[in-house]
């Protein structure tokens, strides 16, 4: 028996994407739940950084995931390997989600019982940032091999995150990554985001990251 279900979400047929959003976060407060969507690029350690997550905070709160991808299940495979409710998120070649798309995975993983859902997003710097999810708070991931100018290069990321997470800072010596620079460049263009250096692969920083995610938990429980 298959560990998790796989959905195949169509097209969304709303064309107003933003007034959906609004619509499903609203939707997600007043049922005191709180949906994480997870964004970065291929090879950014997403998957490993959600499985340290998972890992600090399984214990405490019931968490569900939504593994979105064009074609390929393998990344639910491994999240549905620690214990928790997961679905995976056909999009048909589609490089993003919406929020239709959202809810339509969000029925689908039957979330009453859910204290954290996390949408693991489409993996590239683009498409995901141009489609309100209607999530509570959108998060992205830079790695350090990736580079230190992609806040130049990809702005409206860094504008929509209200968390950065920096990922391999295991690995600042092999590379010509300032983290300094990356810093004053995302908080350019949002002065609000919260910025977290991790590696995932040794857990330094994890646990910064995941008791800011308990606190926003908590406060939609209030």
């Amino acid at each position: 028996m298959d560990q998790f279900k796989i959905v195949e979400i169509k097209q969304s047929i709303y064309k107003n994407n933003d007034i959906e959003a609004e619509k499903l976060r609203n939707k997600l407060k007043a049922n005191n739940k709180f949906l994480l969507n997870l964004m970065s690029s291929p090879g950014s350690g997403k998957t490993t950084t959600l499985l340290r997550t998972i890992e600090q905070l399984k214990d405490s709160m019931k968490i569900g995931i939504m593994e979105a991808d064009i074609d390929s299940d393998v990344d639910a495979k491994t999240i549905a390997d620690t214990g928790v409710k997961t679905i995976q998120l056909h999009t048909g070649g589609m490089c993003h989600l919406d929020a239709q798309m959202t809810s339509e995975g969000l029925d689908n993983l039957e979330i009453d019982d859910l204290d954290l859902i996390v949408l693991e997003n489409v993996g590239n710097l683009v498409c995901p940032a141009e489609f309100d999810t209607g999530a509570t708070k959108n998060a992205m991931i830079l790695s350090v091999p990736e580079g230190d100018d992609k806040p130049l290069k990809y702005p409206l990321m860094f504008t929509v995150a209200d968390v950065l997470l920096i990922n391999k800072i295991d690995t600042l010596q092999m590379f010509n990554f300032d983290i300094d620079a990356v810093c004053d460049r995302a908080r350019k263009l949002n002065p609000n985001i919260n910025i977290f250096p991790i590696s995932a692969r040794t857990g330094e920083g994890i646990e910064a990251w995941t008791n800011w995610l308990k606190a926003q938990v908590s406060e939609v429980k209030k």
